[in-house]
């Protein structure tokens, strides 16, 4: 072989040495990110799988939550629509009591209202007879005045 070969033999031995090199360091380096990888995994399976447990309680004890407030407002609903129900039924009577003794108390004012226009119409007919006698009267005795 002559020099030139062996020379370039050496360097594709060398450049094989050096490739071979780069290789196994890529390749420890792709061993250590991928061990990080997995610790971050598993950091992060661990610290999430308590998160996921919070978030599930705290969904549980918002449902009990917003179940007992819908059941406080259909009590609530119910409670004042009796109470509505109850001042309806209290106004009526209320309003019964006070128109039927009102409307028997209009009647009896109404009553004397009446009789004390049938007196005052006795009266005027009494005047109106006496102003029509008078006058008769006045000339009988006039007549008989001798003066």
């Amino acid at each position: 072989m002559s020099p030139t070969a062996e020379m370039l033999l050496g360097v594709i031995a060398v450049a094989v040495a050096v490739m071979a090199i780069v290789q196994v360091g890529a390749i420890i380096a792709g061993l250590r990110v991928a061990r990080r990888v997995e610790k971050l995994a598993t950091d992060l399976e661990t610290g999430v799988k308590p998160l996921i447990a919070n978030l599930t309680s705290i969904s549980g004890e918002a449902s009990r939550a917003a179940n007992l407030a819908a059941a406080q407002v259909e009590r609530f609903d119910k409670t004042f629509a009796d109470l509505t129900k109850r001042v309806d039924q209290t106004l009526s009577t209320a309003q019964q009591f006070v128109n039927g003794p009102a409307r028997e108390g209009m009647a009896i004012v109404a009553g004397i209202r009446a009789a004390m226009n049938a007196l005052q119409g006795m009266r005027e007919a009494t005047r109106r007879r006496t102003a029509t006698r008078a006058p008769a009267f006045e000339e009988d005795e006039e007549s008989l005045f001798i003066g």
